[in-house]
């Protein structure tokens, strides 16, 4: 066992932080060596068992992500952006992998995880599912086929608990779609539409956000032309796609160069 690749999971007592302990612990590939929460959670100190009502686990919910990832080969972090960047800097410091499913991430932030991984290796995707990974690579192919006179649209639909809009993974087609085009993203992106806005400008990228209930993920990539519509959809209903395919990246990274890599490399498409 000890041979095995130690995981650290960044926010464990989250939802996806507890799904993450399970992936880890019912996985023969890897073990877990850390859990880390932050500071004043009322599970620091106590077995990382009690978040997913097991027994004990031998490991302490810790809020010194430090000392947690000194022991670990990787680190799964779906956290805060904040606590991300803190993240990428210590991650490098222990040369563990780090996989990082956060979204909301800001152009400072990116810079700073680029930083670190000119000595680490970070797996980086809006998204950890096979499923939304093929959905990329197709909207990237549609996109190439078919010119401006098919619209883009981008329409996602999460949870209520949800804080950034539009979502990692609305974010990750848009960039597919216009780097099938062949142009700049930030450029032709247009996020939501109030009011008097006037006629769609030729050529763009939309992007519509729902909000509900406990929606798990939903994603539509819309090409809307004169008499005709190609629409492209993930539906996810079980988070548990996703850690799994966070563990599948922080096993994949073991024995990879330092650099930023994402889940289509992971998977090979």
């Amino acid at each position: 066992m000890t041979d095995l690749p130690g995981i650290v999971i960044a926010g464990a007592s989250g939802r996806m932080g507890r799904m993450l302990l399970r992936a880890v612990v019912e996985s023969p590939d890897a073990r877990l060596v850390g859990a880390v929460e932050r500071a004043g959670s009322e599970y620091i100190g106590k077995d990382a068992g009690v978040l997913i009502g097991e027994e004990d686990l031998g490991v302490t919910v810790t809020d010194d992500p430090l000392e947690a990832m000194a022991k670990a080969q990787a680190v799964i972090d779906f956290t805060s952006p904040a606590a991300t960047v803190e993240f990428a800097a210590l991650a490098a410091q222990a040369r563990a992998v780090h996989v990082i499913g956060t979204t909301g991430l800001m152009p400072d932030d990116l810079a700073k995880i680029k930083a670190a991984a000119r000595h680490a290796i970070v797996v980086r995707a809006g998204n950890m599912s096979l499923g939304v990974n093929l959905l990329t690579q197709l909207t990237k192919k549609v996109a190439a086929a078919l010119d401006a006179d098919f619209d883009i649209e981008i329409i996602e639909g999460h949870h209520r608990h949800k804080v950034d809009a539009p979502s990692g993974t609305a974010l990750m087609l848009g960039e597919a779609a216009a780097e099938g085009r062949g142009v700049d993203h930030d450029e032709m992106a247009v996020r939501g539409r109030d009011g008097i806005t006037g006629a769609r400008e030729r050529g763009t990228i939309g992007y519509s956000a729902i909000r509900g209930g406990d929606i798990v993920g939903e994603h539509d990539v819309l090409f809307a032309a004169d008499g005709e519509r190609i629409v492209l959809r993930h539906i996810a209903t079980d988070r548990r796609i996703f850690a799994r395919g966070a563990l599948k990246a922080a096993l994949w990274g073991q024995d990879k160069h330092p650099g930023e890599y994402d889940m289509v490399d992971v998977l090979g498409l």
